[in-house]
């Protein structure tokens, strides 16, 4: 039996997408069917039709990105609780705008305010990216002080810009800046010791001073949007700490853009809270294998398929 109190549900952010998402968890249970038709109308196109079918090149774009797994993270939440009405954890957080899902989860803000926010946030930083494009970078087998060195040491040399964007888990640090900046650190953390330092395939500098306007113009769509304090504690990413009220949740949320997604920290403090079980509620098992980097004694599941849904809810 699954002990309620000591459950965290994690949501994951880009990265997680594949064609063919939710599509066996839509057609078994109707409470995630109703989700991805009531996201369709809403959106006024077949968000369903393109996270079940593709395009891959169309789902890899921020701008369909970002409700795609918002959507599919709410419709196998709602088929969950569906099935098991006490479902209810004592701990969530999303991972970069994971974060809105979360606070969906909760009922902090409305699902279709949600799905506007995360539709408004995936087209400013396209926006943002063509206007002041950059890059990101994974670094593996570097601490996050010897990461945040090579940052200090590519500004330097090249008067550019680039941070740590995420912190994932120990030994997995990702950068984001402009692409002069960037290469010049991806051979600094090479001779530093990192065992790869992989550029990945984006064309945004997320998480970092790139998206500064893309920032400025989500606090605008942030301080039209309604928000209810959480029930449950949501850590967020800039702090590491629960939102505690609307106006942490707007603020917070506005800062998102600019900071760095302080993944291991949240993981940590839920731990110190007294979370044992972490739930990752999306397409793929991304969160659940930082966790085990971050803490392998912790019990990680994912809810990815219907099966896994199933066995989850039979528990």
């Amino acid at each position: 039996m699954v002990e309620w109190s000591t459950v965290a549900y994690m949501f994951p952010g880009q990265g997680s997408q594949i064609v063919g998402m939710g599509k066996d968890i839509a057609d078994a249970y109707p409470a995630a069917r109703e989700t991805f038709e009531q996201a369709d109308e809403f959106l006024a196109f077949s968000l369903s039709d393109l996270c079940f079918n593709g395009p891959v090149d169309d789902l890899n774009d921020t701008y369909n990105t970002q409700p795609a797994l918002y959507v599919c993270g709410i419709a196998t939440l709602r088929a969950l609780q569906s099935e098991r009405p006490d479902a209810v954890p004592a701990f969530v957080a999303g991972h970069s705008f994971g974060e809105l899902t979360a606070l969906a989860a909760v009922g902090a803000l409305t699902f279709e305010d949600g799905l506007r926010l995360v539709r408004e946030r995936g087209r400013l930083m396209n926006a943002a990216g063509t206007q002041h494009p950059g890059a990101m970078a994974a670094l593996l087998s570097l601490e996050i002080d010897a990461v945040r060195d090579v940052c200090a040491q590519a500004r330097a040399a090249t008067d550019g810009v680039l941070v740590v964007a995420n912190d994932n888990c120990p030994g997995q640090v990702v950068i984001s800046g402009d692409d002069e900046t960037l290469a010049y650190a991806l051979e600094l953390a090479k001779a530093a010791g990192a065992r790869r330092a992989l550029k990945l395939a984006v064309s945004i500098a997320a998480h970092s001073p790139l998206m500064q306007s893309s920032a400025d113009e989500f606090r605008t769509a942030l301080a039209a949007t309604t928000f209810k304090t959480p029930q449950i504690p949501v850590y967020d990413n800039v702090t590491a700490t629960p939102l505690r009220d609307s106006e942490a949740i707007r603020q917070e949320l506005g800062a998102q853009l600019i900071s760095p997604v302080r993944w291991r920290e949240s993981i940590d403090a839920m731990i110190a809270a007294g979370a044992e079980t972490f739930v990752e509620i999306g397409p793929k098992d991304v969160l659940t294998g930082l966790l085990r980097r971050i803490n392998s004694t912790k019990t990680a599941l994912n809810l990815n398929s219907a099966e896994n849904l199933q066995a989850f809810i039979g528990q």
